[in-house]
């Protein structure tokens, strides 16, 4: 959604729903997330039904006619599907096409080829004489490997591709489990936290009307470093603590194991970042040229949206992906339908999330944040990260967190430069990985995987994501002080 679009939408509901004051909306605010809360962690409801219960909670604790509630959580449900779940559809697609026409194996291996090491379908087993990639080598090698991969593909997509290859380097290549698995999560992880066309930053955008290419561009600076000092570095850590081998049970056969052929690395890498570059290459000529009548700056502004972009990666993956594979008409339609069947759920919990951004808005709860962020003299940012923090630790989930903190934090964007807007999202990113416990499926996820026991998981990947998320909240202030 567009600066203008979520001007008018603010027009459209500048009135408040209610006329509760400070203490009575700051019940009603904590009484709604702790619904939200109870509803996941306790009585196990799906984040969409727990977010629309909540919503609804919060208007009623807030004293706002009910009618209007429902009003204001349909509005925001709404604009936040039309704004961001088409671009998530197609990432979805775009990420089926490169997991399924072995185009991911692909990189993957040339990747492992090209850092001293085979890739993993030429590894050597144990006291083989092949050639192994060097001790040191190796974690940067899956930290590259898990960035690139993980710019079009959800989370838990890129942890279910990976994990085959990370246990197999490990295993076949003598290496220790957390010094290969901490580098690839660190990767993945920080491209669904900081970086557009993820669904959470897309969300925060769409909410505090912040320019996409300069929080793309912002987001990656940030998440170089960030992805060196929670990968790489820590991985010698995470070792150290916890030592344990790949276990064999979860080697699963690749994708490309069953082609005949699959996709060239160029292909594919090409394929893969076009919607980056893209998008990076509007806001670059929207700095350069400046001219809204300009023809060059409107071919970009065309080219370079989220939907055009993400779209032109889609049928683009069909000549680079799809047909290199071998696959006919038919699978490459299949394809996308399968693609596509995973995503309902993420799509109606981000949808959920913006009516309850919409619902915190329209009972005055943004302004009061304004308010009382003025009062105690905390700086916005900070501010944004910290309510993502507590967002992400009572809830789990990273999307919820972005949601809630956007829609709390959104009035404070309306007088800030296009960068600190920018900047504002990636704060909300930042502080929505913060810690992942027992009441996120993605610690369950890499326990189960990586054959740890709880103990060992929080020592390594809950360890990992809170160095995510205070290292990148950290460049985040650093860089407001700067630019």
């Amino acid at each position: 959604m567009t600066r203008l679009s979520v001007e008018m939408l603010a027009a459209d509901t500048a009135e408040p729903i209610t006329s509760a004051g400070h203490a009575q909306l700051g019940i009603a605010v904590l009484a709604g997330i702790a619904v939200i809360v109870l509803l996941i962690t306790k009585f196990k409801l799906h984040a969409f039904l727990a977010l629309t219960i909540g919503s609804l909670a919060l208007g009623a604790f807030a004293g706002a006619p009910l009618d209007k509630v429902i009003a204001s959580f349909t509005a925001g449900l709404g604009s936040t599907v039309a704004g961001v779940g088409v671009l998530i559809a197609l990432g979805a697609i775009l990420g089926k096409m490169l997991a399924d026409s072995g185009g991911a194996d692909q990189v993957v291996d040339t990747i492992l080829a090209k850092w001293g090491g085979a890739g993993p379908q030429h590894l050597p087993h144990e006291g083989g004489g092949g050639r192994r990639a060097s001790g040191r080598s190796m974690p940067w090698a899956m930290v590259l490997i898990a960035s690139v991969i993980g710019l079009p593909l959800f989370f838990e997509v890129g942890v279910v591709l990976l994990i085959p290859v990370v246990l197999m380097v490990a295993k076949r290549g003598n290496y220790s489990l957390m010094r290969i698995g901490i580098p690839a999560l660190a990767g993945l992880s920080v491209m669904h936290g900081l970086v557009p066309p993820h669904p959470g930053p897309l969300v925060a955008i769409d909410a505090v009307g912040a320019n996409l290419g300069v929080t793309l561009a912002l987001g990656v600076l940030i998440a170089i470093p960030t992805v060196i000092i929670a990968g790489p570095v820590f991985a010698r850590f995470a070792a150290r603590w916890v030592d344990v081998p790949a276990p064999e049970r979860m080697i699963p056969q690749r994708a490309s194991d069953e082609l005949d052929r699959r996709p060239s690395f160029g292909a594919t890498l090409a394929t893969i970042l076009l919607p980056v570059v893209l998008m990076l290459a509007k806001a670059l000529v929207d700095i350069v040229v400046d001219d809204p009548g300009s023809t060059v700056q409107r071919v970009f502004d065309v080219a370079g949206s989220p939907l055009i972009a993400l779209l032109a990666a889609v049928l683009l993956g069909i000549f680079t992906l799809a047909r290199p594979a071998g696959f006919s008409k038919e699978r490459v339609q299949g394809m996308v339908e399968k693609g596509l069947a995973p995503i309902a759920g993420i799509l109606l919990i981000v949808g959920a999330g913006g009516g309850f951004k919409q619902t915190l808005i329209d009972s005055g709860v943004g302004q009061m944040v304004l308010e009382i962020s003025e009062d105690w003299s905390i700086p916005a940012l900070l501010l944004a990260w910290l309510i993502a923090v507590a967002s992400r630790l009572a809830t789990g989930s990273a999307t919820v967190a972005t949601v809630s903190a956007a829609g709390l934090v959104a009035p404070l964007a309306a007088d800030m430069s296009t960068t600190h807007a920018a900047l504002l999202v990636l704060a909300i990113g930042a502080g929505s990985l913060f810690f992942s416990h027992v009441n996120d499926a993605g610690f369950w996820l890499v326990k189960e995987y990586f054959g740890l026991n709880v103990g060992q998981t929080i020592k390594t990947w809950s360890v990992m994501e809170t160095i995510i998320s205070v290292v990148a909240g950290a460049l985040v202030l650093l860089l407001s002080l700067i630019i």
